[in-house]
């Protein structure tokens, strides 16, 4: 199925860019386990399905509020890192029990896509799409969840906060020069927005209250969980978050790659000759949608 006008999925959407997620990407605003434990009465029981998981950022940063947490996407590299990111977080707790009590220790992977989940899950308390929903058969993903839910359970869709009012405080380093960043990406793979195979020339869909409703949800309730801290973000850390994006994909440029990459740091020195830049943490909004 489409995942929007113009793109249908395939494996390559994300290929390549496992390696850059976890650097390049902004984090959550950081009071988002415990605003999510308040909204959803979490309790360190029930279970977690965190669909599209990537790297498993989400799924990690979670798994505290849950007896188990699983992450699913179709994308190995992107497993592979989560399993990493998971070996790495039982790592830095005490040795014996405590490690395995860890929240890395309540987290499994599976590898699938969302319209074809394994048989055999059982039924979890939430269902998390981070930045994930729009790349899915959504009528479809959003039925499949609400049947796998327990009566009382939750989907919550979480992003950036769209609306969110711009800053006004001055930054210690350069802004990233997204506007020139996204010009060179545009003048190495063309004029209209790459995703794997296929275009997306008018972006990723919205609509998500109306499908969300049709599965037979209640809602939807919205968090917005403050950000606004300022991180520093080195030129290493923008080449990352470029080549994390699916639009920017490191296979889309194939053997030009290196020449694409000397572009962007040149672009980015012109922009903070120091190399540092600052960033502000967007705030994130989660949007709650009841089963019952």
């Amino acid at each position: 199925m489409d995942g929007a006008d113009g793109w249908e999925w395939d494996e390559t959407l994300f290929a390549g860019t496992a390696r850059y997620y976890t650097r390049g990407r902004l984090p959550y605003a950081p009071g988002l386990p415990d605003a999510l434990a308040r909204a959803l009465q979490l309790d360190g029981t029930g279970r977690l399905l965190d669909l599209g998981c990537g790297p498993g950022t989400l799924t990690l940063g979670l798994a505290e509020l849950f007896a188990e947490a699983v992450g699913v996407d179709p994308d190995p590299e992107m497993l592979a890192e989560a399993a990493r990111a998971a070996r790495a977080a039982r790592a830095t707790r005490a040795a014996g029990a405590d490690r395995a009590a860890g929240p890395a220790g309540r987290v499994r992977w599976v590898r699938a896509r969302a319209e074809q989940l394994p048989p055999g899950l059982g039924t979890f308390t939430v269902a998390t799409f981070g930045n994930s929903f729009h790349w899915m058969d959504r009528e479809q993903v959003a039925a499949t969840v609400r049947g796998l839910l327990r009566p009382g359970g939750a989907a919550v869709h979480l992003s950036d906060w769209k609306a969110e009012p711009p800053a006004t405080a001055a930054l210690p380093y350069p802004p990233l020069p997204h506007a020139a960043i996204d010009a060179l990406v545009r003048a190495h793979l063309g004029p209209v927005r790459r995703a794997g195979r296929g275009l997306l020339p008018h972006g990723t869909p919205g609509g998500e209250s109306g499908i969300f409703a049709r599965a037979g949800f209640a809602g939807p309730e919205r968090l917005i969980v403050p950000g606004g801290a300022i991180l520093h973000r080195t030129e290493d850390d923008a080449v990352a978050a470029v080549l994390s994006l699916s639009s920017s994909a490191p296979h889309l440029f194939g053997p030009r790659l290196p020449a694409f990459e000397t572009d962007l740091r040149h672009l980015l020195r012109e922009a903070s000759p120091s190399g540092r830049f600052a960033v502000r943490l967007p705030s994130t909004e989660a949007v709650i949608w009841r089963r019952d």
